[in-house]
């Protein structure tokens, strides 16, 4: 009995030690953008609904989102949420256009394609096709008039059933219930048994901040683009875009540099850069390539384009 009652009181003990350590807040005492910032820290990781619209026009748009998780199977109802912009109270252009059309196709993000992904999020005018800008693929869809990510793998066709606004101020979410109506499995992620397998398709998830987890390996950091304007994987040269070398990763880094190098900075670079990359002159294509897909690795950016660049001012084959 004695040995009972020291271990109430030790585990009483612990349990107050770890009250005095928590905050207490009600939501009105925080700034939208504080709540918003511990919620997204705190509920995660959160899956990522990639959804492709259309407006009226047939103007496509790709944004992700990461309110979003499946809620029925029968019927099969997948639902996300765009919420309004906590800065100025504007609606996103994915809103505007399930409003407007009632169709979506929500993709699902795997790390292959995480860096074009967040690059597709930059907030580029209305009308431009981050398909183009991040470098996917447009698939026709089936039955929905929005394309599909040829790159993601899986692929949701929904029409939407209903939307429901959850407030009208910044930082109010919007409840896009949608239905599946067809759905495009990777045939390259399913195992013996006919089930996806987790570590072949590869998914990531949304953290706090600038972090995501990836299924089979844990916690990264993909910096946001949000505060530039990336060029985009349109603005990068054939010879860079079709690359066998670099991934799609890699070209969705390169996009989301604020301007290209000018020929003065690349002849610069390679003028000045013998010393770090001494075979730039006499490597072939391919070996340079994969010295910048290193830079790359290693967060020098700036310096990988240019001398990915440089290989089409020096033509090396």
């Amino acid at each position: 009995m004695l040995i009972l009652l020291y271990k109430h009181i030790f585990t009483s003990y612990l349990v107050w030690v770890h009250l005095q350590s928590m905050i207490s807040i009600t939501p009105q005492e925080l700034s939208t953008a504080k709540l918003h910032g511990y919620l997204l820290g705190a509920v995660s990781p959160r899956p990522i609904a990639f959804a492709s619209t259309v407006d009226t026009h047939g103007n496509v748009n790709l944004s992700p989102f990461s309110f979003f998780n499946v809620f029925s199977a029968n019927p099969p109802i997948l639902i996300f949420s765009p919420a309004r912009r906590v800065r100025g109270n504007t609606t996103k252009h994915t809103l505007e256009n399930v409003l407007s059309t009632k169709e979506v196709v929500i993709n699902i993000v795997s790390y292959a394609m995480v860096q074009q992904m967040s690059l597709s999020s930059t907030e580029y005018a209305e009308g431009v096709n981050e398909f183009v800008k991040a470098g996917f693929t447009e698939v026709a869809s089936d039955i929905v008039k929005p394309p599909r990510v040829a790159e993601s793998p899986v692929q949701f066709e929904c029409k939407v059933n209903e939307v429901i606004a959850l407030g009208t101020e910044g930082g109010a979410g919007n409840l896009i219930i949608a239905e599946v109506v067809k759905l495009h499995i990777n045939e390259n992620i399913v195992d013996g048994d006919g089930k996806i397998d987790p570590l072949k398709i590869d998914t990531v998830a949304r953290m706090g901040g600038n972090w995501y987890n990836r299924a089979k390996e844990g916690m990264f950091e993909v910096q946001k683009p949000i505060k530039t304007m990336g060029i985009g994987v349109d603005a990068l040269s054939e010879s860079i875009r079709s690359s066998k070398i670099l991934t799609g990763n890699d070209l969705g880094i390169l996009g989301n540099v604020e301007k290209l190098p000018t020929e003065e900075e690349v002849r610069e670079f390679i003028k000045m850069g013998i010393e770090r990359c001494p075979h730039i002159n006499t490597a072939n294509k391919e070996n340079t390539q994969k010295q910048a897909q290193d830079m790359l690795q290693k967060g020098v950016v700036y310096d990988a384009l240019r001398l990915l660049m440089a290989i089409d001012l020096m033509n090396i084959k």
